[in-house]
């Protein structure tokens, strides 16, 4: 109740102008939120978060405000794309009978790959970044799994199976994850806009 109050009054300081900007924030927040998919943090949770926060304490009435629907499409969203993630780089690493301690170091790998890719893009405005963080991810996520498979004793014909499918899984669930992330970010810029 007495946070509800602090947020009305606050919300009456900000009007007209800071509603907007307001939601500006949102938006920018949602889309930076957005792009930490692409190494492997969960910023489609990030952004239903911050949107479900601002549909409770933002506007709740005229052009700006974001109703609950808005917050249960943006769920559903980011839970389609988790499932997408996990069935694909299950998928890719199970189809080429990589072990549990494999997988661990392809998720590790992944992360290293996308942060190292994403610094290695900076130099090719906007699209650098993403698509050196999509591809390093999943050569990351390659190398962790033929390391793991190495140090079981496996040969390295059945390294390079198990590193290509992983490559693959991670590559398709990555995007699957990206695509929905922006899905939620359209749904949250509509709401705002409409």
């Amino acid at each position: 109740m007495l946070f509800t109050q602090l947020a009305s009054g606050w919300l009456e300081w900000l009007q007209p102008t800071g509603e907007v900007l307001l939601a500006c924030l949102l938006l920018l927040l949602c889309t930076i939120a957005w792009l930490t998919n692409l190494i492997a943090l969960p910023g489609n949770w990030i952004s239903v978060l911050l949107i479900a926060v601002y549909a409770w304490a933002g506007p709740q009435d005229g052009r700006v405000s974001i109703g609950y629907g808005t917050v249960l499409a943006c769920f559903v969203f980011a839970l389609i794309g988790e499932i997408v993630e996990f069935v694909a780089g299950a998928y890719g690493a199970k189809s080429a009978g990589a072990s549990k301690k494999s997988t661990l170091y392809s998720i590790i790998g992944s992360v290293i790959g996308a942060l190292v890719g994403a610094a290695v893009g900076i130099p090719v405005p906007v699209v650098g970044p993403v698509l050196a963080a999509l591809l390093f991810g999943g050569l990351g996520a390659s190398a962790g799994a033929m390391y793991g498979e190495w140090s079981d004793g496996r040969r390295w014909r059945d390294n390079w199976s198990v590193g290509t499918a992983t490559f693959v899984g991670r590559t398709i669930g990555t995007l699957g994850k990206f695509g929905a992330g922006l899905l939620m970010l359209l749904v949250a810029v509509a709401a705002v806009l409409l």
